[in-house]
């Protein structure tokens, strides 16, 4: 009977250690993790060495992957070929023509607005604007607000702009694509800080990036700029500004050097596309573009590399080449106070703010989820 007893016990003793096995062999459940959203996985991109001259450093992002970004048509070619209309606000009536499509006639109102235009998206696709991209005409010369996404056939919208022409007020109410995106400097100033004034003062500066005491000087002077200024008339059209006969300097030398180096970098490349950059003036590592596709990216390279380099131009003349390290931590998503604005099966458009580094992403709802564009700058402000 003891011998019963004691075999139960040591069975029972047995099988608990057993379950306690399997239960440190398959640990505690933890919840499934949802994968992060299509088009925002860091692990899908590869940092390569950074092209250097001068004082810019320029760190190619390459990915394996690529999103299908053709069904998204850019402000450049759609003001050359007539689909987008951009207009100064209180510029443009509505009548319907005699085949039923929406005639835009001019009105003769006044309503005007520095920082208000009006959009007008006549083609089948969706538009893709950047925040600092540039207009140029009407009464001032314009940039983007905000990166956003307008509906294919959509009814005249208005459209967030920052003036980087302060002085002239004259003109005819029509926009043309300026194939410009401003310098970082202003393009923070636009999409993060959303203030005319400092935006102003960033175009007459030429950089906010605020200089160490003993710092060498830049190529390109605040003096470089204002006399500009004074020989356009005291306007400040930021074509004519950066004009490189206008500030003293070759920009676009500087341009074509940076370019044919990076071709050189990026041109052995197997399996993978150049999706966007990171981009550091001597050691300091201060912005980046990346997008949700190869195709898209070679779209804005082109205007996005005149604007960094006229950046570079106006900052120290530091050789300092950033550490790879550092620019990795450009690839990584922030983590701090986040806020988010959505057109529900258009965008949505989210900011993260953690210490000095700013995160601006927008995300394409239709016809696929994807990141469309994605911007990380170290704030200079």
């Amino acid at each position: 009977m003891e011998r019963s007893i004691f075999a139960a016990l040591v069975g029972g003793l047995l099988g608990i250690s057993t379950l306690g096995g399997l239960a440190f062999i398959w640990g505690p459940f933890e919840p499934h993790q949802p994968p992060p959203p299509p088009g925002r996985s860091e692990g899908e991109w590869r940092l390569l060495d950074p092209v250097t001259y001068q004082n810019i450093s320029v760190f190619p992002v390459v990915s394996s992957t690529s999103q299908d970004t053709s069904p998204f048509l850019t402000l450049e070619e759609a003001l050359a070929t007539g689909e987008v209309l951009v207009r100064e606000q209180g510029s443009e009536g509505l009548v319907r023509g005699r085949d039923g499509r929406t005639v835009y006639v001019p009105q003769n109102n006044t309503g005007a607005s520095v920082n208000q235009l009006v959009l007008i998206n006549r083609s089948r696709r969706p538009l893709l604007l950047l925040a600092g991209e540039l207009v140029s005409g009407g009464k001032q010369d314009r940039v983007i607000g905000k990166d956003r996404i307008i509906p294919a056939g959509a009814p005249p919208l208005p459209l967030s702009v920052f003036c980087v022409e302060h002085g002239r007020w004259t003109g005819v109410s029509q926009f043309a694509a300026a194939k410009t995106i401003v310098h970082p400097s202003v393009r923070e100033r636009a999409a993060v800080d959303q203030k005319q004034e400092e935006v102003w003062d960033a175009v007459r500066s030429g950089t906010t990036a605020k200089a160490a005491p003993a710092a060498p000087a830049a190529r390109m002077s605040m003096q470089d700029v204002q006399g500009a200024i004074d020989t356009n008339g005291r306007t400040e059209a930021y074509e004519k500004i950066y004009q490189s006969r206008a500030v003293g300097v070759s920009i676009d030398d500087f341009v074509e050097e940076v370019r044919a180096r990076f071709a050189r970098a990026t041109s052995g490349l197997k399996d993978e596309r150049v999706v966007g950059v990171v981009v550091a003036y001597g050691g300091e590592v201060a912005w980046s573009d990346i997008f949700a596709s190869g195709d898209l990216f070679d779209h804005y390279w082109n205007k996005l590399l005149r604007s960094y380099a006229v950046e570079a131009l106006a900052r120290p003349t530091y050789r300092a080449v950033a550490s790879r390290d550092n620019a990795n931590t450009f690839l990584r998503r922030l983590n701090g106070r986040e806020t988010e604005e959505t057109e529900p099966g258009v965008y949505r458009w989210r900011e993260i703010n953690e210490g000095r580094l700013a995160q601006i992403e927008l995300d394409a709802l239709q016809p696929k989820h994807m990141t469309l564009h994605r911007l990380l700058l170290h704030r200079t402000s």
